[in-house]
């Protein structure tokens, strides 16, 4: 028993070293990257050059992938009418060694010719310790989804979607009621939840901001169906009753 005890007082200023190390390369990193998206807005590709890894794979929120060359030919000054701040907010850290993953969350303020912008996004990173220091290997950035505005349609503009809608070939079926001034839909099997007007004929519920319901008519008028959208993917649901 004393042997055990003995080798553990002998460990344990060795973690008590480890921990203010990787808590010290947390802090780094999470300067690091305040840097580099600093270096966005102020237009200074040198920061990209010095931190990104040269055989670095960078996704980023439009879908594309880049390496270094690439990345770094993005960072140039803004041009006139365009400007904001993005602050760093550290969400999650992991560290293997010589190894860590962080992931950020950005806050972007950016002012568009007059007008203020708010947006987040979603900043995974990976990090190697290289001779030189700290350098990233690995980035993805995805946009954060928020609701869009909602307006307020009268009820008796939300009547004529209240109905019954089938999808083709198939049984689930979705009823759209108005409840109280609000169009409430239910699926089969689902709670009811509120249809939030977005425009006249586009809906979209609470906390679901991928998804659009838009409403579609024949030639008189009469509202024959709603497709559901999902970015770029839609299923159409038949109005039979």
């Amino acid at each position: 028993m004393k042997s055990i005890c003995m080798v553990a007082a002998l460990m344990a200023p060795l973690v008590a070293l480890a921990t203010p190390a990787v808590a010290d390369d947390r802090t780094l990193l999470t300067g690091i990257e305040q840097q580099l998206v600093d270096a966005i807005t102020d237009g200074k590709p040198q920061v990209w050059v010095r931190y990104l890894d040269p055989a670095v794979i960078y996704a980023e929120e439009d879908g594309t992938y880049k390496g270094k060359a690439e990345m770094v030919k993005e960072v140039r000054p803004l041009p006139k009418g365009l400007g904001g701040e993005i602050k760093i907010e550290l969400l999650s850290y992991h560290q293997d060694g010589d190894t860590a993953v962080a992931l950020f969350r950005q806050h972007e303020v950016e002012r568009y010719y007059g007008q203020t912008i708010h947006a987040s996004y979603l900043t995974n990173t990976v990090w190697k310790k290289r001779p030189a220091g700290w350098r990233q290997i690995e980035g993805q950035v995805i946009a954060e989804r928020t609701d869009p505005p909602s307006i307020a349609l009268p009820a008796g503009d939300l009547q004529k979607f209240a109905g019954t809608y089938k999808l083709r070939d198939s049984e689930p079926a979705y009823t759209l009621k108005v409840v109280g001034g609000k169009l409430m839909g239910e699926r089969t099997g689902r709670p009811a939840s509120e249809w939030n007007a977005e425009t006249r004929d586009v809906f979209f519920i609470k906390g679901d901001p991928r998804i659009r319901k838009i409403f579609l008519y024949d030639a008189s008028g009469k509202v024959t169906g709603f497709i559901e959208r999902r970015e770029t993917w839609d299923i159409v649901w038949d109005k039979t009753g």
